[in-house]
């Protein structure tokens, strides 16, 4: 007898689950409100009964569609009907040049979904996603990586351990909605996955029915490729992890370990410590260029490469990966008025004034003048001892070995009309607190720390 097709809805979701651990998991459910995170929130319930998984519901409201709050009070009505906790966020979507609305959204979800307590974040992606997606990656030009298009079960936060899973990756978008019909489920319909100008919409709508036609059995067939495709990435991640042992370190990589590389094995280690920091892969071209660039620069040059969200830099024989910032906007300062912490410009990060005794910064001379927060800007002196001369800041952030391209972001406490402490220098031994006296010592906490 076959399977009611409930049923086999709920045995794949369990298999998944049991396949990635996580039948006594934390488990955080992406909740759109669409036909299929619904069946998947429906059938995360009936897994409940069985096994001890905790569900959260996490419900990202971009705030587009005109009835964007209808939906996410939907989505708290079927929680609340289920009895799973359910939390909404809302979010607003900066246009970003060169990007389409469905990447800043996308971006948006996920930003939020990396930083869940939980053991996993379950999305509802199917089979028919599964081959729109590797369609669109095949039409952009990827790679195995992109071909391979979406795993059953990924890291999606490397420092916290946090997976990604899609227990309904094996099934069609019909299975979900016979099963959604079947059980007079609620969901809504978002009227923009109708419009053709969005690509996904037009090879749903337009190229894969004619697909289809030719070839019924092409998204099992699809599913097959992806994983045969995986099954490289996981190779080719195998050998990133053993270039890493040698040629990463604390975060930055041996520019001599790297040149021991071939090329396509230096761009697969920094590919794939990319994405275990969660940046966005920059195209294959651009990043074998920017190696080139960075590992065939002369002894002592400090280039720096921008690619998207992330930037390259070489400096002092190694390697950086940083978040790509923009620059600090040109003469700002903010005036200090007895502040613990404050928050610098966009990008530049916090300072903090901890509070303290006889050391740091004196509080008497910072009460009886005034204190900027400042960036560089040129000629500024230092005196960090009373027996040392003074020194010119741009020569203290050489011997400091700081990047020039780093330094016009490190701020700067001024007192009065003297500089009296650099970030990554230190304190200017004229504004010292003395023995005994009140004084607080900046800690500067920048972004990209």
């Amino acid at each position: 007898m076959r399977a009611h097709p409930d049923d086999r809805l709920l045995e794949n979701a369990t298999d998944a689950l049991r396949s990635a651990g996580l039948l006594q998991a934390r488990i955080t459910l992406g909740l759109s409100g669409g036909v299929d995170s619904m069946v998947l929130l429906n059938l995360l319930a009936a897994i409940r009964l069985t096994h001890p998984i905790q569900i959260h519901a996490l419900h990202v409201n971009h705030q587009i569609s005109p009835r964007a709050d209808q939906w996410a009070g939907l989505c708290a009505e079927r929680c609340a009907e289920l009895s799973v906790e359910f939390q909404e966020v809302r979010v607003t979507l900066p246009p970003r040049a060169g990007e389409s609305l469905e990447a800043i959204a996308r971006d948006a979800r996920y930003a939020h979904f990396r930083v869940q307590a939980s053991d996993a974040v379950a999305l509802a992606h199917h089979m028919d996603d599964q081959a729109e997606t590797l369609l669109l990656q095949l039409l952009r030009g990827a790679g195995a990586h992109g071909l391979a298009a979406m795993p059953v079960v990924r890291v999606l936060n490397a420092q916290t351990g946090l997976k990604l899973i899609r227990p309904l990756l094996s099934v069609t978008r019909a299975d979900i909605q016979a099963y959604a019909k079947h059980r007079a489920l609620p969901w809504v319909d978002d009227e923009s996955n109708a419009d053709v100008k969005f690509d996904r919409n037009f090879l749903r709508h337009r190229v894969l029915p004619c697909i289809a036609e030719r070839f019924p059995g092409y998204r099992q067939t699809w599913l097959r490729a992806s994983r045969n495709l995986g099954d490289l990435v996981d190779l080719a991640d195998e050998v990133a992890r053993a270039d890493a042992i040698d040629a990463l370190h604390e975060g930055s990589f041996s520019i001599a370990a790297l040149r021991e590389l071939t090329l396509p094995r230096a761009r697969n280690l920094v590919r794939w410590h990319l994405a275990q920091q969660g940046f966005a892969m920059p195209g294959r071209e651009r990043l074998g260029e920017a190696l080139r660039q960075l590992l065939q620069a002369r002894p002592g040059a400090q280039p720096r490469v921008v690619l998207g969200s992330v930037q390259l830099a070489r400096h002092r024989g190694q390697l950086l990966l940083m978040p790509a910032m923009p620059a600090p906007p040109s003469g700002w300062q903010i005036a200090w008025g007895g502040e613990g912490e404050l928050d610098l410009p966009p990008g530049l990060g916090r300072l903090r004034l901890e509070a303290t005794t006889g050391e740091g910064l004196s509080q008497k001379l910072m009460n009886q003048n005034r204190v900027l927060i400042r960036g560089r800007l040129g000629g500024e002196r230092m005196k960090l001892a009373p027996d040392r001369p003074s020194r010119t800041l741009k020569n203290l952030f050489q011997e400091a070995g700081i990047p020039h391209w780093r330094r016009d972001r490190m701020p700067l406490v001024c007192i009065g009309a003297g500089l009296a402490w650099a970030a990554g220098v230190g304190l200017d031994c004229r504004f010292e607190a003395q023995p005994g006296e009140s004084g607080l010592q900046p800690h500067w906490v920048p972004v990209d720390s």
